[in-house]
Parts: C-alpha cells; structure tokens; sequence
C-alpha cells in the first residue's frame, strides 16, 4: 500500500472520532513540533489579521475552505478569503494527527483561547515543502453551532 493511500484510509477513522458524535470532548494530542509550529504560525497571522501571513503558510496551489463562504484556491483568493475574516482571537488543538512522507493531516478544534470550549473544528491537508517545512495544502474548518433548517414559506 502506498503512503499516500494509507494515509487516506486512516482519515475517515479520524474524522469519525473527532466529529462531535462523541458526548465528552476529544483531549488533544501533541504535535511534533514541525507540525505544530504550522498551528502556531496559523494562529499569530490570524490574531494579527494578517492575510498575506496567512496565505504563506499554503502551498502555491492551497486551498482554503473557510466556513460560510466559497472555496479559495491559490494565494490571491486565500488572501482575499482570510482578509474578511482574520483578526479575532484563536486558539488552535490538535484532536488527531498522521504523516506520511511528504505528506500529513491535522484535525483539531478552535476557540477563542486555551482551555475554553472548541468554537469549531477544521481539518489541515498538508504537504512538506522546500526545506522540510510543513505548508497547508487544505484547510477546511466550519462552527460546532448547527445552521437553522431553512424554513419553508409558501410564496
């Protein structure tokens, strides 16, 4: 089996156990600290509401999936996406991790600061650049708050 492929097969176990099905929060796990400096960097560039930060932190072809609005591939939409934004306070933990080779996954939760209930959850695709370092290639994360259900009017 390759890499790659194994590395998708234990992504869905992953999501399932980090999905909210369970009643008790997830505990974090620790991140080597090549993958952890990904969420640290993620976090100063989004409390700086800095969107050209933000968009470094991708590969040139990433793709950021912010909740509530449409997908933004490459650095000029990322940008444009993170520069609506940015700028509130955030704290990022890892629920579930793997790698490998060049490539890896985080999902974890976020919230406004350490210690406080997850605001939401995402999930980082990522790909070791130039140099060994980790880049997003996909971040994809929406709010733990359901929607409410369209409701439906007759006209």
């Amino acid at each position: 089996m390759t890499p790659f492929r194994s590395l998708l097969l234990s992504l869905p176990l992953s999501l399932v156990l980090a999905s909210g099905l369970v009643a008790q929060p997830l505990p974090s796990v620790t991140l080597p600290p090549e993958l952890d400096r990904v969420l640290r960097d993620y976090e100063r560039a989004w409390i700086a509401k800095d969107p050209e930060a933000l968009a470094r932190l991708f590969t040139p072809e990433g793709m950021a999936l912010p909740s509530g609005q449409p997908p933004a591939p490459g650095p000029a939409a990322i940008r444009q996406a993170y520069a609506q934004g940015a700028g509130s306070p955030l704290s990022l933990r890892a629920l579930a991790y793997a790698t490998s080779g060049d490539l890896a996954y985080i999902i974890g939760g976020f919230a406004p600061a350490p210690g406080q209930p997850d605001h939401g959850k995402f999930v980082l695709v990522l790909r070791r650049g130039a140099g060994g370092r980790w880049l997003i290639a996909a971040d994809m994360d929406n709010a733990n708050q359901r929607r409410p259900a369209p409701q439906n009017r007759p006209d």
